[in-house]
């Protein structure tokens, strides 16, 4: 069957469009990948050690690192809750419950942290509580975790939701007729069937946990060797024209992106008819359970 002229373009014309693609993608983020690392390593291997290894650097790693180790766990309690709650349950104000897991996509992150420091600063509204008990959240890493927090829990929810609106309930009712109780449901039939769009929605939070700049800018206080994130970092070092040890930290994070990227592509490649829904009708069946749970049948006591 011959294609219709009328939607049909020229060789050339997709030609051109794939080359106007390629050359945008080269001028946006092949090149200044390249040049993040050339000027990393443009005084040498020694110079780049030595960007890594200060103090400050090390310490800007390890509150980074401290900062994801706790948001990512909690995002995925909440991504995991909201989502289940939202496709297996009917309930008031769950047309509420969704607006609020988008919020951070509709709101600016310096915005965010400009919320915290009203809520929790010195003349914010808790700010005399807070400093009447010597509890510190501005300025500290309690801010900066809740700062990442926010702009970084829709990922997980955002990724399982439309993925378990397409499986339905059927397998999680056929596990509680066969006598399995709420843990057993979720743990032996629901997180098998959703385990790799999880780890999609996990690597994009951590991606942005860890890069997470505008929020914690503004709760950090900037304070060198105990409140900069390594994005901050690189800011003070870009600052003070240290440039070599400015982009050598850049490196880290750009291996991460990378990393990242790799990982994505490749659960995309892999899984690609899990994590996509919506492409057609009906469920899929690499998420469907290969075996029922061989769950007890109860019988009510006579």
């Amino acid at each position: 069957m011959s294609r219709s002229t009328s939607t049909t373009e020229p060789g050339w014309m997709r030609w051109l469009l794939i080359a106007l693609a390629l050359g945008f993608l080269l001028l946006n983020l092949a090149l200044p990948l390249a040049a993040v690392f050339f000027e990393a390593f443009r005084k040498g291997w020694d110079a780049y050690v030595a960007g890594i290894i200060e103090p400050d650097a090390i310490a800007a790693m390890k509150l980074t690192l401290l900062v994801a180790a706790i948001a990512v766990p909690v995002n995925i309690v909440f991504g995991i809750s909201a989502a289940w709650a939202i496709t297996k349950f009917e309930f008031r104000f769950k047309s509420l419950l969704i607006t609020l897991i988008d919020l951070p996509f509709s709101v600016s992150p310096v915005v965010s942290g400009l919320v915290y420091v009203l809520v929790f600063g010195l003349q914010g509204w808790l700010g005399p509580w807070l400093q009447e008990h010597d509890v510190q959240i501005i300025f500290a890493v309690p801010g900066i975790v809740l700062a990442t927090m926010f702009v970084t829990f829709p990922f997980v929810a955002r990724e399982l939701i439309p993925l378990m609106q397409e499986q339905g309930r059927e397998d999680e009712e056929a596990a509680i007729s066969l006598g399995a109780n709420g843990w057993q449901t979720f743990t032996r039939v629901t997180l098998p069937n959703i385990r790799w769009g999880l780890l999609y929605g996990v690597l994009l939070c951590n991606a942005r946990a860890m890069g997470e700049f505008g929020a914690v800018s503004v709760v950090s206080g900037h304070i060198r060797g105990l409140t900069n994130t390594m994005p901050l970092h690189i800011e003070i070092l870009y600052n003070e024209y240290n440039f070599v040890a400015a982009f050598a930290v850049a490196t880290l994070l750009a291996g991460l992106a990378l990393v990242t990227l790799a990982l994505k592509t490749l659960l995309e490649w892999r899984y690609r008819d899990q994590l996509h829904v919506g492409g057609h009708s009906g469920k899929h069946d690499g998420f469907r359970p290969k075996h029922r749970p061989a769950f007890r049948r109860v019988h009510p006591a006579r």
